[in-house]
Formats: C-alpha cells, structure tokens, sequence
C-alpha cells in the first residue's frame, strides 16, 4: 500500500482511478500472502483453493470498496470470497487462545467462539506443536478436523482424541515431521496438554527425515516429572547421592550405574545381565556402595528418592551430551516451564 501511494505521489497529474486499478492485482497479491503468512488458519480453510483465486476475490472486493464497480460486478461462478475466511480466521485463533488459557473464554462459554470458527469443541483432544509452520496447513488436512493456532513462536493444532484421531493415524500423519504430541485431555485442560508438548518440542528440536517420528508426552511422563523443575532435580541429586562427591568422575559413573541396575533389576544376577558384566563384578560394586551408603539402601523411601536422583543426574548429562554434540542451543523453553532436557531422553532406561 505505502508503494502504491508513493507512485501515486510522483505522477499526481495521473488520474488516480486509473493508477490505481492498475495496480490493484499486485497489492491484492501481496496482502494475500501476508495473509497466509500471518494467520496460519487461513491457508487451512482456503484448503485446495488456487492461490490466484483468492487473489482475485480480494481485488474484487477492492475494486467494489473503492466504488469501481458494483457488487454484482463482483461476483464469479465457483470462486470462493477470501473476505468470509478473514474473520473465521481471527476467530480461530481467538477460540485457539481460549482453549491454550491465553485469554478467558467469555462468559456464555466456548459455545458463541466455537460458532464463530466454525470448529465445534470436542469432548477430549490433545495439542500437537510442529517446528516448521509451513506444514500446519497440510497436517490440518491429513487429520480432517484440527484448530490451527499461534503461540510463543510456535505453531500449533488441536485435534480431537480419541475418537477420530489414534495414534497409528497421528504418527502416520506427522511421520518425517519434528513435532510434539501432547496428552488426551477434557476441553477444559487443552491448555495443558500443549503446555508440555510445547515444551517436550523445545528440549530439542533436532532435524526433520523420512525417519523422523513425532514425540509423544505419553511417552516421556516420567522423564517430564523428573526435570520438571531443575533446582528441585539438582538438589535432590545433591542430597541422595552426596556419598558419591569424594570418588572419582569415572569410579562415581562406574557406581551410579550399577547401583541404578541394581535398583531396576532388583539383585546382582539382574544387574549384571542390564551392564553385560560378570555378576561378581557387580557384588564387588555393590559392596563399596553398601559403605557409602549403609542403612540407605534398606529403607524404601531413600531407595525411591536414590533412583530418581540417579535417573535425573543421568537425564541431565544426557541433555548436556546432546546439546554438545549438536554444538546448538535448544529452543526458548515455554514460560513457565524451566526443566532441561531433551525429548529423546525420556527413552533413557526405558522411561
């Protein structure tokens, strides 16, 4: 527009009509994409529409504004108006950002929001963050019934679970993507199930691929409460495996991994067979540790709180392995949210 109005000002002995009829087809072109750009809806409801269709109903819209031409001028077999599709858009991410706890719902509910967007609210669904929001459009056809949506730098959809959406049909549909799943939920708590896929996505938002598979929260529950909080993962690592702080790096790895064998497998033999190590080798262990850490290892409480801390202190450098080999930084965590991590980690001693 400023373009347009510049061109106008250099020659303002040319008829104004004509110049800007002229160039109407260009800055209908343009505000289209910024359209497309800005409100990632929008491109979901144009589904298979041609781009130049809904460019030459927002010049036909022009024009009719602008007093060019009548609205029966306008009008064209077949071609769908792009300017119905704007306010359905804004009113998606509107409902988007009230199922996401973004702005309260307003006081007659979801229902008139719902209406508006032209998405009925499911009894159960779960949010599904991607890393590239290019392909929101595309999934939300694949799935056949999604809310699109914005947040934080993200891009988003919500897909209603489980009647229409399982799994098979969710991986099937994300299969090469980098994204994150989040977990089934009541409406009422959409805003948690894309809270922890936003951040279950931002641990590590690694590479796209054929192979590439969607992350699932389901997945990764006990890793998401271990280093949901890094202070409280630091401090009760601190505290269970204080014993540990005089040894060596490597005799205190050598430890942690066979006490953490011993504690899944529950005996020698077990924790042998986990390390792929002779089970005396694995009693010579344990009795160092029974001096470390003596009448610990009977009490049920301590052992609990010991095997947490040895799944989080190994969570953790896992985190710091990964960022080093990838020589990058994850992305922005989720406000509110502060546990490192990345999503390949909850699959670490089968969690």
């Amino acid at each position: 527009m400023c373009d347009l109005l510049n061109r106008l000002w250099v020659h303002p002995r040319v008829e104004w009509s004509r110049v800007v009829r002229k160039e109407l087809p260009d800055l209908a072109e343009k505000v289209v994409a910024e359209l497309q750009r800005g409100f990632p809806a929008l491109s979901a409801l144009l589904g298979d529409t041609p781009v130049e269709e809904a460019q030459w109903a927002l010049e036909q819209a022009l024009l009719t504004c602008l007093g060019f031409q009548k609205t029966s001028q306008s009008k064209r077999p077949a071609v769908p108006s792009v300017v119905t599709p704007m306010p359905v858009a804004r009113a998606r991410q509107d409902l988007f950002d009230a199922l996401a706890g973004r702005c309260e719902a307003p006081e007659s509910g979801l229902g008139e929001l719902a209406r508006a967007a032209g998405w009925p609210v499911p009894e159960a669904l779960r949010a599904v963050v991607l890393a590239t929001p290019a392909e929101a459009p595309q999934l939300a056809a694949a799935l056949g019934h999604a809310l699109i949506g914005g947040i934080d730098g993200y891009t988003a959809l919500y897909v209603p679970d489980p009647a229409t959406q399982t799994r098979p049909r969710l991986e099937a549909a994300l299969r090469g993507r980098i994204a994150a799943v989040g977990h089934a939920v009541p409406a009422a708590d959409a805003a948690s199930s894309l809270r922890w896929a936003r951040y279950l996505l931002s641990l590590d938002p690694g590479t796209g691929g054929p192979e590439v598979r969607p992350a699932f929260v389901d997945d990764n529950l006990s890793a998401l409460l271990l280093l949901q909080d890094e202070t409280l993962a630091v401090a009760l690592t601190a505290r269970r495996l204080s014993p540990l702080a005089e040894l060596t790096p490597r005799q205190s790895e050598r430890l942690e991994v066979t006490l953490l064998a011993w504690l899944e497998g529950g005996g020698a033999p077990e924790a042998a067979r986990l390390l792929h190590v002779h089970p005396q080798t694995v009693r010579y262990r344990l009795r160092q540790i029974e001096k470390l850490f003596g009448p610990a290892l009977r009490d049920p409480r301590a052992r609990f709180e010991l095997e947490m801390a040895l799944r989080s202190r190994r969570l953790m450098a896992h985190v710091r392995n990964r960022r080093a080999r990838a020589g990058r930084r994850a992305r922005p965590v989720p406000s509110g949210l502060r546990p490192p991590g990345t999503a390949g980690e909850a699959r670490v001693n089968g969690l």
